[in-house]
């Protein structure tokens, strides 16, 4: 009685499973946004950031050091050739160019005197009232005297220039690009205080990745886009490009220069793209930074639509330099693969999707690569 109790109730359980089995629904395909990997010159650009520079830029500094008293200019001002900028305190300067005038003085008296005393030595000697030994003496004294007052004269003129240093004047036209110190400072020689933008030439500024260095060269044609430009990009070469890496950020500071008309068209200070085809490029394809998924022990892969079953596999790609929203892919995937293009975390390998475009509209993939699209429903 007891086993016939236990197997009736197994049946019950038996039963209520198999209902439970046949009310879940089968689940139906999941849309999923497909693209074909781009392909192209587009694909071989590498994008830059920098920023418009002049091609002169000169650190303004006193050659001596002092409180700075006046500041004529600030960051921004256009100024001319031998305009004033600054001024230190022309007190000290000005009384070392008086105490080395006194000197000057004082040595050419002795100067004066010292000839006087050679010229009638001369005469005496001449008359045989004095010895030789005596006017070569005075001789020596004369010349030591001019060699004197040589050098008072030298350092007055020293002193002379060290007042006039006490100014600061722009060495050429220009644009005062920043300002770095202000009145009542006290500098010292050879500090920096202004940075002036010589007219002329407008650059970009960018840094290259040191392990790419040997794809570009001195000459090479880029494109330029300006920040507030989009779409708009103006011709330009790489003019210069570092020797060495910098120690922090481990790029190589390059200089582009705006060719014709482009420099008339960009100011100081503006953030500015430059695109750049980079030379011996592997790149024909490119794929949105959103299909790029991590597969099984660290691989990076994509999920590719069987164009016959719509059911996806994960499939291993080699990818280049990643850029802003896209990516270089080097190998693992062909121009007429179907690639989704988002979602790609929520698929597993063999499910079936839905193909649609950027407008949610499903699509029909054919065998051949090709799309068309169909009713609003899938299938």
């Amino acid at each position: 009685m007891r086993h016939m109790r236990w197997n009736g109730v197994f049946g019950v359980v038996l039963l209520a499973l198999a209902a439970c089995s046949a009310e879940q629904p089968v689940e139906s395909p999941r849309p999923a946004l497909v693209v074909h990997p781009g392909g192209g010159a587009e694909a071989a650009l590498s994008a830059y950031a920098g920023e418009v520079r002049a091609r002169e830029e000169s650190p303004l500094s006193f050659r001596v050091g002092g409180n700075l008293v006046r500041r004529n200019v600030d960051a921004g001002a256009r100024v001319q050739k031998g305009e004033v900028l600054a001024l230190l305190d022309p007190g000290d300067f000005a009384l070392q160019a008086q105490a080395a005038q006194a000197q000057l003085a004082a040595a050419d008296a002795d100067l004066v005197r010292a000839r006087g005393d050679r010229d009638r030595y001369a005469k005496l000697v001449g008359d045989k009232l004095i010895s030789q030994s005596a006017y070569d003496a005075q001789v020596a004294a004369y010349k030591a005297a001019e060699g004197q007052a040589r050098a008072a004269r030298a350092q007055m003129d020293v002193m002379r220039n060290q007042e006039g240093y006490s100014q600061l004047r722009a060495p050429r036209d220009g644009v005062i690009a920043s300002r770095q110190a202000e009145a009542g400072q006290v500098v010292a020689a050879g500090q920096t205080v202004f940075i002036l933008a010589a007219d002329g030439g407008r650059e970009v500024a960018i840094g290259l990745p040191e392990n790419r260095i040997r794809d570009f060269s001195v000459g090479q044609p880029v494109m330029v886009e300006l920040w507030n430009a989009p779409g708009q990009r103006l011709p330009g070469t790489i003019r210069e490009i570092a020797p060495a890496a910098d120690a922090q950020t481990r790029t190589y500071a390059a200089r582009v220069s705006l060719v014709g008309d482009a420099q008339q068209q960009v100011e100081l200070g503006q953030s500015a793209r430059v695109y750049v085809q980079e030379n011996g490029s592997k790149a024909a394809l490119k794929l949105p930074l959103s299909a790029i998924q991590r597969g099984d022990e660290g691989r990076t892969t994509v999920w590719i639509v069987d164009p016959a079953t719509g059911k996806v596999r994960a499939q291993a790609v080699q990818l280049g330099r990643y850029g802003e929203a896209s990516v270089p892919v080097l190998g693992g995937v062909k121009a007429s693969d179907w690639v989704v293009a988002a979602g790609g975390h929520l698929l597993r390998d063999g499910q079936t999707v839905v193909p649609v475009d950027r407008n949610n509209r499903p699509l029909r993939v054919a065998a051949g690569g090709d799309a068309a699209n169909i009713a609003s429903r899938p299938e």
